[in-house]
């Protein structure tokens, strides 16, 4: 199973960049997906989640700026950002929940990384 994501760059305070990241190989079911993010000399944070059912979670430094969605068709989840902010600067991870099988259990899996960095 990989998890391929892409989207990071540099952007000057107040643009966008959007984030995806597709998993693929021998997945059943992919259940949530989430992007969580890790600055330097800080924990890793959660920014978003999205359950299969499309329901969402944000963190509050992200709310009315960044939007989580996915396509389980692709088993890709994305993350639109929006009025970024240099303390958005950190590298983003995605996370997936999967199951190899049917009845299976639950595999928490996550992405390589994509560098984001806000200039001020």
């Amino acid at each position: 199973v990989q998890l391929q994501a892409s989207g990071g760059g540099l952007v000057q305070a107040g643009g966008y960049l959007r984030l995806s990241c597709a998993a693929s190989g021998n997945i059943f079911r992919v259940n949530d997906m989430g992007w969580y993010r890790q600055a330097p000399g800080k924990q890793r944070e959660l920014v978003a989640s999205i359950t299969r059912g499309n329901s969402t979670n944000y963190a509050d430094s992200v709310k009315g700026r960044f939007t989580i969605s996915r396509d389980n068709a692709k088993m890709t989840v994305y993350l639109q950002m929006n009025s970024l902010k240099p303390e958005d600067t950190a590298v983003y991870y995605c996370n997936v929940v999967w199951s190899r099988w049917p009845g299976s259990s639950l595999i928490n899996y996550w992405g390589q990384g994509t560098q984001v960095t806000v200039s001020s």
